[in-house]
């Protein structure tokens, strides 16, 4: 993992600069304002100073040679010996010291502390309370040569965090594989929290939101199954742009197959003074497109759906591939982070043939365990855009945050 600082006149020119350095895959970690060095510089304005990450190309995973252990294997990739035994106590010292996170450099690693917030002390506390309710006289086994028996118990502590929060196994696993193939004997607690913490970060990656119509109309299709608020959230984001953006809008529903959806729709269509339709062929999209060529983005609401139903699948990927040669166009997968994975994974095969799809979760508010947003980004390479957690309009929904879901994540319910 490659972490690096710029510095330039704005936030803008120092991102740019990181980005032609290292390239358009790198994840902004931190950014703060910084005076210029020496005398003169307390006369001059400030500076934008830029910490960036990038994971560089993956190490070999050496698990195998070190431990002996699977990949395929459930749960944490470690000596079966460490598992079987009782947990030796972590020393009073460090349990009673706060972790200070490391990283390449001090300031980064202060950083890094200041996102974190309280996820450190939490998770010693849960150590420290795991170890005291097993304090006993336990024989002395055979120390791990690689890493230490307080480090190995904090890596388990972490992976149940994990398992618990729904990350899956074998995501799991490959994170702390990653750290575990660097095994070495000094390796502490705070370097294994920092390395996770920021290894989800850069899986995770930016948010990806709706960009700027260059040539108008830009269309966006918003799929996804029944019931995960799919038409809320589009009327929360036709808010924010007619509202907050003064953009021009027009909304479009496909979803001839619930009443109740497309007069919600038209409700908020009245409300904010836009455009609305009801199309029932894929050649409506495009007469509604050349209709409204004046306006900035045009909304289409689809029929929600189960993923086993092959008839109606067809039918939305009709609307949306007829838009495929002149229009500018963005499509939306709307699911529930409430959803189980495995249902998350059929309705992502089920859209499989729509390319470069952005997800956008609902329901955060109704969920703790947040791991399936995790899950599901590896799992469709798909990018994150907003989040949505309540159904007040506009105000309900955020663009996806990396550090706040991964802290979530990391930390006890």
């Amino acid at each position: 993992m490659i972490i690096k600082k710029f510095t330039a006149k704005t936030e803008a020119e120092a991102i740019e600069t990181a980005k032609k350095e290292l390239g358009e895959n790198l994840v902004v970690m931190n950014v703060k304002s910084v005076k210029k060095k020496g005398f003169l510089g307390l006369f001059k304005s400030s500076l934008s100073e830029v910490t960036v990450a990038l994971e560089e190309e993956r190490e070999q995973d050496r698990t195998s040679q070190l431990f002996g252990a699977k990949k395929e294997t459930t749960g944490p990739l470690v000596p079966d010996s460490v598992w079987e035994k009782k947990e030796k106590v972590v020393r009073q010292e460090t349990t009673k010291d706060s972790i200070n996170v490391i990283t390449s450099s001090e300031e980064t690693g202060k950083a890094i502390v200041e996102k974190l917030d309280g996820l450190q002390n939490l998770l010693q506390k849960q150590l420290s309370k795991s170890e005291e309710e097993k304090r006993e006289d336990i024989k002395e086994e055979v120390k791990n040569q690689f890493i230490s028996d307080e480090t190995m118990t904090f890596i388990k502590l972490l992976y149940n965090t994990m398992i618990e929060n729904e990350v899956k196994d074998s995501y799991a696993n490959e994170l702390i594989g990653e750290i575990q193939s660097k095994g070495k004997p000094d390796m502490q607690m705070d370097f294994v929290l920092s390395n996770v913490y920021q290894k989800m970060i850069l899986k995770f990656g930016q948010a990806k939101l709706i960009g700027p119509a260059e040539k108008k109309p830009k269309v966006l299709y918003f799929i996804g199954p029944t019931g995960v608020g799919k038409t809320t959230t589009i009327a929360k984001i036709a808010s924010k742009f007619c509202v907050e953006e003064k953009k021009k809008i027009a909304l479009l529903t496909a979803d001839t197959y619930r009443i109740a959806a497309a007069e919600q729709l038209r409700t908020y269509a009245n409300i904010l003074e836009v455009p609305f339709r009801v199309i029932y062929t894929p050649e409506e999209i495009l007469q509604s497109v050349e209709e409204f060529r004046d306006v900035d983005y045009i909304l289409v609401d689809t029929a929600g759906h189960a993923h086993q139903n092959e008839e109606q699948k067809q039918a939305i990927l009709g609307f949306i591939h007829s838009t495929d040669d002149s229009i500018d166009k963005e499509v939306y997968l709307v699911v529930s982070a409430t959803t189980k994975y495995r249902d998350l994974v059929g309705i992502a095969d089920a859209y499989k043939e729509v390319d470069n799809y952005k997800l956008i979760f609902t329901k955060l508010d109704e969920t703790t365990a947040l791991g399936n947003m995790y899950n599901l980004r590896l799992y469709t390479g798909a990018s994150l855009s907003y989040v949505t957690c309540g159904q007040n309009v506009p105000d309900d929904i955020s663009p996806f945050n990396p550090q706040s879901t991964v802290k979530q994540i990391l930390s006890s319910n």
